[in-house]
């Protein structure tokens, strides 16, 4: 029993000093990732969160998915999820969560911190306080946990503020901006004016279910009475629920830190108002059996203060694809921006522009320009209003948090801060280094060096490109339809299709490509020839004069004609796709984005995939095969398609396929790894969306890696991650190394798209 008198004075709360290399403020998206990826590096981290749960707005408090790059497949970003850290826990997700369940999200979240050895994690717990021991150097922060009623004192040589508001940034004095900027500040006529709003709103989702039998709905006292306000509610689909609800948003012309709670109240009010409508009004008899499941407590955030950093990132950074010295990460969600009145708004929900391609972030944007030691992760990170429309995204943020940890380990060996960093040599390390654990940064091309590279490799065999066998459905020409293929420098295409006319009809073929030769918008038609075709099924041959003159991605395109038919193949092949001229609704409004003029945005064509289940090639012959899946991608340092395949894939009538190491010498071995193909073209949404496979069919399942005296090293069943780390409890000494990977399956070859030893 514990028993105390009165204390005349009171009471100190419990009090726990930590001292770290480096301290994450907020646990949403970009701080978990960040902080995962800094302890992994060796540094010694805390991660504070001042929730229950780890996510932040992909977390089942607010349960929006993350998405990036990709733009959910709608936009011409071929291959560009995000990868490290955030791909490995959403192929986790994949894997023990298709169906996107949010609170299982969680348990994955809270699982990958956990087995961080050199991760502390505080749940619950606000930071309030900065303690600085200089002007421009913070010495700690100080955070209390409710659940524990302990005060933390969190020491540290660097802080990463990914806390969304920016608690640790603001306190510490660094400059920030709030709002847009004019057109003129940045040249950005995208800017909005003072009528659509310089802010985006706060948004709160629910869930409906059916119950099977009929449910009675009361609305509470301050649900909103008329819902004649709310533009959408006209159209609203019963069957819509969670995050696809984004638009259920408010907040704008407010204050979104300070005025946040007054902000839930009034998206309480909306989402009662609708339900109460939906289930009173009569004009949904669909929804009689219908019932709230959840509703979400804390409004999921957009936007409030942006940090501002020795580089401030805009609209032409992402239009025009401006390279930098420095970059370190990239983002390709569009420019994205929301009217500030959100539900009340006559305007539609969002007014989105995509680039041509990703483009790059540099790391200068990733620390205030006031505070030494001071990193800012998350959607605080240095970028105007219309840029930040495109940089705040949770799988953006989170790649560029990834990038952290190694930078500090840079700041800490060197002796410099963040900003020295960036503006000298030694950024071109770390990019350096970024690139050989795997990172992409666009535009750049890898060094050379690890054991890998001092070796001779050969394949037991390498695909050659001819043919995908004509197996799967046929597929209406109802959008022009295009085939893309990796060549290289002399390569000319000579092409056959399968097809089915209803009757005499001409179709056009074209040969494009894209103007950059890492983007895949086909906006340069190099050549257009016209054919007659007869009525039934027959073969399409177009002999393209063309000989192309660098490794770079082509699109041999059929033009629509809804009087025809083309066949598809089943089989999935790294580094090849089919893409049709369409749209994604939810991010564009037709198959041409056609902006208004002055506003800095580009006009093009959107080329999209097929979403598995769906066939993912067209069906084709090719009179000359092409090679791009050499054994020599394996050494490329590129873990991903860009302006060529970058991977190698063995043929699949290969039963053993099997790529081999050999060294003049013998040489000591601790550590291999090998990066397998993920479908970076696969958006993997965490929540609500459902996905067709628990693994990726691209990725190999089973492998065994052998030494030169056929003693085995390692064997793995049933592997569905991307990257596969191996260190050997015991360093071997060996001339050889061979690696044998299984196909996944008998339209899939097997194929890796790096191999490295230490």
């Amino acid at each position: 029993m514990i028993k105390s008198e009165f204390s005349s004075i009171g009471r100190s709360i419990n009090e726990q000093s930590i001292n770290a290399d480096l301290v994450f403020i907020g646990g949403g998206i970009a701080g978990t990732c960040g902080a995962i990826a800094a302890a992994r590096e060796g540094l010694k981290v805390v991660l504070v969160q001042d929730r229950p749960v780890l996510g932040g707005n992909a977390s089942s408090e607010v349960r929006l998915w993350i998405l990036g790059a990709t733009s959910s497949m709608g936009n011409n970003n071929r291959w560009s999820r995000e990868g490290g850290v955030l791909s490995e826990i959403l192929i986790e997700n994949m894997y023990r969560n298709p169906d996107g369940n949010a609170i299982i999200l969680d348990t994955i979240l809270l699982e990958k911190v956990k087995n961080e050895q050199n991760l502390t994690l505080l749940l619950n717990t606000a930071v309030y306080e900065v303690v600085k021991s200089a002007p421009d150097v913070i010495k700690e922060v100080i955070g209390f946990c409710s659940q524990n009623s302990t005060r933390y004192l969190l020491s540290a040589s660097f802080f990463c503020d990914s806390s969304g508001d920016g608690i640790v940034a603001f306190q510490a004095g660094a400059a920030f901006r709030m709002g847009a900027e004019s057109k003129d500040e940045f040249d950005e006529g995208f800017a909005p004016d003072k009528e659509y709003g310089e802010l985006l709103g706060h948004s709160i989702y629910f869930f409906t279910k059916d119950a099977g039998r009929p449910i009675t709905f009361t609305a509470p006292s301050y649900a909103l009475k008329d819902v004649s306000s709310i533009v959408k509610y006209r159209s609203y689909d019963t069957s819509v629920h969670g995050c696809k609800l984004w638009w259920l948003e408010y907040g704008g012309r407010l204050d979104t830190i300070h005025q946040t709670e007054e902000i839930k109240w009034e998206l309480w009010k909306v989402i009662y108002g609708i339900w109460d409508h939906v289930k009173n009004s009569g004009k949904y008899p669909e929804a009689e059996n219908l019932t709230l499941e959840w509703v979400g407590q804390i409004p999921g955030k957009r936007e409030s203060r942006r940090f501002e950093g020795d580089y401030i990132l805009s609209q032409k950074d992402v239009v025009e694809q401006l390279e930098h010295p420095d970059a370190v990460s990239y983002g390709g969600w569009s420019l994205d921006l929301h009217p500030a009145d959100g539900v009340f708004s006559e305007r539609p929900g969002c007014n989105q522009w995509h680039s041509k391609g990703v483009y790059q972030i540099p790391l200068r944007c990733m620390y205030s320009k006031n505070i030494k030691n001071l990193w800012l992760a998350g959607r605080i990170i240095s970028a105007s209003h219309v840029a930040f429309g495109s940089s705040r995204v949770m799988a953006t943020v989170s790649y560029s948090a990834q990038v952290i940890g190694l930078a500090t380990q840079y700041c800490l060996k060197n002796g410099i801060t963040p900003s020295t960093l960036a503006n000298s040599e030694k950024v071109q390390e770390l990019r350096q280094e970024l690139m050989q654990n795997g990172h992409f940064i666009p535009g750049l091309a890898p060094e050379k060096t690890n054991l890998a590279h001092q070796a001779v490799l050969s394949a037991s065999s390498e695909y050659k490109l001819k043919e995908l066998k004509a197996d799967g459905s046929w597929q209406k020409l109802e959008y022009s339809t295009a085939q893309i293929l990796p060549t290289a420098k002399g390569d000319k295409i000579k092409i056959s299709f399968d097809i089915d006319a209803k009757e005499s009809t001409n179709l056009t073929m074209q040969l494009r490509v894209s103007a950059n030769p890492i983007n895949y918008t086909p906006e340069i038609i190099i050549e257009s020839r016209e054919i007659s075709v007869n009525p039934g099924k027959s073969i399409l041959t177009t002999d393209f004069a063309h000989i192309t003159t660098k490794d770079q991605y082509v699109f041999v395109c059929i033009l629509k004609n809804e009087l025809v038919s083309v066949q598809t193949s089943k089989m999935f092949l790294s580094g090849t796709m089919m893409l049709m001229n369409r749209y994604d609704k939810s991010v564009a409004t037709s198959g041409v984005q056609l902006p208004p003029d002055g506003i800095g945005i580009d006009s093009f064509e959107f080329w999209l995939p097929s979403r598995r289940p769906a066939e993912q090639n067209l069906a084709f012959k090719l009179a000359t095969a092409i090679k791009p899946f050499n054994v020599s991608n394996l050494i490329n340092g590129l873990c991903r398609p860009t302006n060529a395949a970058n991977v190698w894939v063995a043929d699949l009538n290969d039963e053993h396929p099997c790529v081999t190491l050999t060294w003049d010498e013998p040489i000591e071995i601790k550590r291999i790894v090998l990066f397998f193909d993920s479908d970076f073209d696969h958006p993997l949404e965490s929540t609500l969306r459902v996905h067709p496979e628990r693994v990726v069919p691209h990725t190999v399942r089973n492998y065994r890696i052998m030494d030169a005296d056929n003693k085995m090293i390692f064997e793995k069943t049933g592997n569905y991650q991307a990257v596969n780390e191996l260190i050997l409890e015991h360093a071997i000494n060996t001339g050889s190394i061979r690696i044998f990977p299984e196909h996944p399956s008998d339209n899939v070859p097997a194929a890796i798209f790096e191999v490295q030893v230490f």
